[in-house]
């Protein structure tokens, strides 16, 4: 995994949506910037994405309305879709309006980016601060497809309140368990 207070690879991808390109450096061009940036590397096919699709559209929600002040939100489809066509760029555009997701979809075509950021499942999270440096990778919260557990975010939405108050990262950061990133055959 990534260190924590890295400065994350920059990016430029297509949007699924209007096809426009979305960078890093656009993100962060507000004035005054993002307190907070959340990146989720996402899927249409996943189990694990669909499980918590409710509470990402909640999420998307509360940080589109300022819940959590100045913060951003974007997810980004790496896996090949020579294998996995549900996650082709237009069925991810219908992801964000099934799903009403707040945020757009970039799509990592090259899987570059996954690849910079060391992007592991769907879904996986990162969450870099005002300087675009890590500030939490990990899970959205304990609840995974059968376990029982209610899908609340609380891992994810913690961290973003710490990093928007300018505190500390969260001491136990959990991975996120999902799919596998679906890589093109070499």
């Amino acid at each position: 995994m990534v260190e924590l207070g890295t400065v994350m690879p920059a990016f430029a991808l297509s949007d699924v949506t209007t096809g426009e390109i979305v960078s890093l450096d656009s993100l962060y061009a507000d004035s005054p910037p993002p307190k907070a940036l959340v990146v989720v590397f996402l899927a249409a096919h996943c189990p694990f994405v669909k499980h918590i699709a409710g509470e990402l559209s909640r999420l998307s929600a509360d940080i589109s309305s300022g819940k959590f002040g100045p913060v951003k939100m974007v997810g980004i489809s790496s896996n090949f879709v020579g294998t996995h066509p549900d996650d082709a760029p237009e069925r991810m555009a219908e992801e964000i309006k099934t799903r009403r997701y707040q945020f757009p979809i970039l799509y990592d075509e090259t899987q570059d980016v996954a690849r910079g950021w060391k992007a592991a499942c769907t879904p996986d999270f990162y969450l870099l601060d005002h300087e675009r440096k890590l500030f939490y990778r990990g899970r959205l919260d304990g609840s995974r497809p059968g376990n029982d557990i209610p899908v609340t975010g609380e891992d994810l939405r913690n961290a973003i309140q710490l990093c928007v108050n300018g505190q500390s990262p969260p001491e136990n950061q959990l991975p996120s368990i999902g799919c596998s990133i679906k890589w093109k055959p070499s």
